[in-house]
């Protein structure tokens, strides 16, 4: 099974990279100033569950000749248009795309553009970065990938991809509820990005002052009535871990959003807040406290911008 991995950053290079060092067929779709890195000095990743140095396989846009069976989509949703155009040769009638991306709305850009039956869904989870040296560096041990249709049927092409997916050094997971499981993360993850980046704090620094359990559970309390009107109720295990998750005590925490925004670069307010915020708009659901944080981000958005 060929595999197209888009994107060598913190999450394609990962997961990409172990599956190519457990021998599977994988290429890297990148940009030239990532190529050019990645030829001289290789794939590196830094982790707890071992080191790796790989020359992995890599191509440009200009450069794909023919579709490949699987696309594992892992750009920025702020990157998303530009990744359509470059993965567009390597998409055919029976190629699988599994998106790696947070929310639901890049679902229906990638539907619009290649077509319903190519698309599945995925969960990834992976605290991970790229350092000054472009190395992959992962932060914590959990590393799991998850897939599957969208329908929630159990195919033949799941089943094939599932078997490729084994063994390559992580969690891989075929799921049944793979739409309630992305919108079970991003009501996480659009919490977390919402109280850390509006506070800029780390979750024990925002537990630590007053009134910020209330604030977190509060924001959190309107990403899950968010997703309940939707039609996808986070489950009751869920939403207990999440509550748990945002209000440790001396918890280290925070999104990959607020680190990105620590250090100047483009996030994902749009993507993870704004598109989370248009649904309760749609559903007619009250969320003053994510509606906050998002005009925040909006206005560090039009900040950077405007350089």
């Amino acid at each position: 099974m060929r595999i197209l991995v888009v994107g060598a950053g913190s999450t394609g290079g990962y997961f990409g990279g172990r599956l190519a060092q457990a021998g599977r067929d994988v290429t890297f779709l990148v940009r030239p100033a990532r190529a050019r890195h990645l030829r001289e000095h290789g794939l590196q990743i830094v982790s707890p569950h071992g080191d790796a140095a790989l020359a992995p396989a890599i191509v440009t846009a200009p450069e794909i000749a023919a579709p490949f069976d699987v696309v594992l989509l892992a750009v920025k949703a702020f990157a998303l248009d530009a990744a359509l155009d470059d993965m567009a040769p390597a998409v055919g009638a029976g190629t699988m795309i599994v998106p790696t991306l947070n929310g639901m709305r890049h679902v229906d850009a990638l539907r619009a553009r290649f077509g319903e039956p190519c698309v599945l869904g995925g969960v990834c989870k992976i605290a991970a970065t790229v350092d000054e040296q472009g190395r992959i560096v992962q932060l914590a041990k959990f590393q799991e990938l998850a897939y599957g249709e969208l329908s929630g049927e159990t195919s033949d092409r799941t089943s094939r991809l599932d078997a490729v997916m084994q063994g390559a050094g992580f969690e891989a997971r075929l799921s049944p509820m793979i739409e309630r499981e992305m919108w079970e993360k991003w009501v996480l993850l659009a919490a977390l990005g919402a109280i850390t980046c509006l506070m800029r704090g780390t979750v024990g620094e925002i537990e630590a002052a007053p009134g910020g359990i209330d604030f977190a559970l509060g924001v959190l309390a309107e990403c899950v009535a968010i997703a309940a009107a939707s039609g996808q109720p986070p489950r009751d295990d869920v939403v207990a871990n999440a509550r748990a998750t945002l209000t440790a005590k001396g918890s280290s925490f925070a999104s990959s959003m607020y680190r990105d925004l620590v250090q100047g670069s483009a996030i994902e307010a749009d993507q993870i807040v704004g598109d989370m915020l248009a649904r309760a708009r749609r559903a007619s659901v009250s969320t003053p406290l994510l509606a906050t944080a998002y005009t925040h981000l909006a206005v560090y958005q039009n900040r950077l911008s405007a350089r």
